[in-house]
């Protein structure tokens, strides 16, 4: 298929609400394309086109390369962006660090209502098919890269993904176009670049629409995965734990009931873990070999065992006939953290407490104010008499009251006041600390 700004325009006619449009934009060839294309239907797109060009530092060239971009853009009358960011700090390859640099930086600047546009092409499509099928990826996997899927606030689309890199290069040479060609695009230690650079021209040799076939497999395979995400989510209807306690906001995420789940075949629990792990818990998956223990050594266990499965990014555990997972649990690095300023949000490990003031709900401000306050975790022996409940109990109790399993509690925030327990964070506030009705009060949350 010949590119041109008519076809792209049948690629993006879904944005017709869309305040803004923004172009992710290397200054290579492939987005200095999309870019000059976007321009050209300006008078019929409603959105405000604007690019984005993110500086990864990498390369001694990279700010003459941030100048070409926004001279480029200035020469099409497009409102131009630069962001820099740091992939060096990171400790994966530079291609992943880079990678996740700009995503994360992407992540910040489309708001609601806006979209931006990827230059991935059929080419792209096809190498990273093929780097799934290398990594053993099931079909999700094999899906590639979607057309178009939701991203921060907005939606990220690839209206490209139909059109190969050579109709593409063709474009930009007929319209006397001038790119940027990143010298590590060449570098075959990267594996995306052996594989553009000697796999698949050795695989054309034979198969000369490989490219175009492989983009079909990628679309086959997305439809595949729809039809599994269906089932998953007809699968977790039948298997989540449908009883919540409000007070249980400190358990990330809902629980799967192992005795539904073993009603399944274990191609279904396999599938439905999936999508539990990945779209309720919002957690990196596992890999095949951690899913498989989840099913052999958590899911079987007696009730009276605490097996657990941990790898890179979360953890599953069984609890009272329930599934439970969450990112893997920090350590306290102190015993102890003061909160001088209750106005302002304490940080401590990674982690937020911080305090809304309120009337009548949570504690009182008037017996906060000009207190010790400090925030603690469980040492054993502690103590609090619920508000409304009359009576003292030890926390122990409380927390098997309340079902929290075992694993949780060491790592519950407790505010203390003037070294008195005066709330379990997320679950209760302790007598004489709670505030009455139409008192000025501060509720206290935790941001994980």
């Amino acid at each position: 298929m010949s590119f041109s700004p008519e076809q792209l325009k049948l690629n993006i006619h879904t944005f017709s609400s869309t305040n803004v449009i923004w172009v992710a934009y290397s200054g290579g060839c492939d987005s200095h394309v999309l870019l000059h294309s976007l321009a050209a239907l300006r008078a019929e797109i409603t959105a405000v086109i604007k690019a984005i060009h993110i500086n990864h530092g990498l390369s001694a060239d990279a700010d003459q390369w941030e100048a070409h971009c926004q001279q480029t853009c200035e020469q099409l009358n497009v409102p131009y962006k630069a962001v820099k960011v740091d992939a060096r700090k990171q400790k994966s390859s530079p291609e992943e660090a880079a990678r996740h640099a700009r995503y994360a930086a992407l992540r910040e600047l489309v708001k609601k209502d806006e979209v931006i546009l990827f230059a991935h092409h059929q080419d792209d499509q096809a190498e990273t098919l093929l780097l799934q099928l290398m990594r053993g990826a099931g079909v999700k996997g094999l899906a590639a890269m979607p057309v178009q899927q939701t991203f921060a606030q907005g939606v990220l689309c690839r209206p490209m993904l139909n059109f190969s890199r050579q109709d593409i290069q063709y474009y930009a040479e007929q319209q006397g176009l001038s790119w940027i060609d990143d010298p590590s695009n060449f570098d075959t230690d990267f594996d995306r670049n052996f594989l553009r650079h000697q796999v698949v021209p050795l695989l054309q040799t034979r198969w000369p629409a490989l490219n175009k076939t492989l983009s079909r497999t990628a679309s086959h395979s997305a439809e595949a995965d729809h039809l599994l995400s269906t089932l998953a989510e007809q699968d977790w209807q039948r298997v989540q734990n449908g009883h919540h306690e409000q007070h249980l906001q400190h358990l990330q995420s809902a629980q799967i009931k192992i005795s539904a789940l073993l009603e399944l075949d274990e191609k279904r629990q396999r599938n439905v873990l999936r999508y539990w792990l990945a779209s309720i818990c919002h957690l990196r998956l596992p890999d095949t070999v951690h899913l498989q223990r989840i099913l052999d050594e958590v899911i079987t266990a007696a009730d009276d065992a605490n097996p657990e499965v941990i790898w890179r990014g979360g953890e599953v555990r069984r609890y009272q006939g329930l599934l439970y997972a969450q990112k893997t649990l920090f350590e306290p690095e102190n015993e102890q953290y003061e909160w001088n300023n209750i106005g302002q949000p304490l940080v401590y490990a990674g982690r937020q407490l911080y305090a809304q003031a309120s009337t009548g709900e949570g504690l009182s401000q008037a017996k906060l104010a000009g207190a010790q306050i400090s925030l603690q975790f469980r040492q054993g022996g502690e103590t609090c008499r619920p508000e409304g409940r009359g009576q003292t109990h030890q926390l122990k109790k409380l927390f098997q009251e309340w079902q929290v399993p075992p694993w949780q509690r060491a790592t519950i925030p407790l505010l203390y006041v003037n070294n008195e327990l005066a709330a379990v964070v997320g679950y209760c506030h302790c007598e004489p600390f709670a505030a009455v009705d139409g008192e000025a009060s501060w509720l206290i949350s935790e941001n994980i």
